[in-house]
């Protein structure tokens, strides 16, 4: 049975050098010493996770449309969003996000773990 959308999610974030999840305003962050990384944004009918990324690449992901979108609040401080329920998620890319974005706040020393 495929893993649902937000399990995968969580995944990719906790397979990370010293990652770990805490429940934060009702939501799961994912965090590396004490900084958020990545977010699920739950809703009555969609599942959004958030991530931090480079601006170039938050405005080329947000030129592309769906799955991606800006995040309320977070968008304009260097998130993206992405909704894990539309139909053209890609999880090699999704992955390669959680990746950037642990690497964007980790110390050096953890983010050279991952290559």
């Amino acid at each position: 049975m495929a893993k649902r959308p937000l399990e995968r999610f969580r995944g990719l974030c906790l397979e990370l050098p010293e990652a770990y999840e805490e429940e934060t305003w009702g939501q799961a962050t994912f965090r590396v010493r004490k900084k958020i990384f990545a977010m699920s944004m739950s809703g009555e009918s969609a599942i959004t996770v958030c991530m931090k990324a480079q601006r170039e690449d938050q405005h080329a992901m947000l030129a592309q449309g769906e799955p991606f979108l800006s995040p309320p609040y977070l968008g304009p401080k260097g998130w993206i969003g992405v909704d894990l329920a539309a139909n053209n998620v890609d999880w090699v890319e999704i992955s390669e996000l959680v990746r950037e974005s642990y690497r964007l706040v980790a110390p050096k020393r953890l983010s050279s773990l991952i290559g």
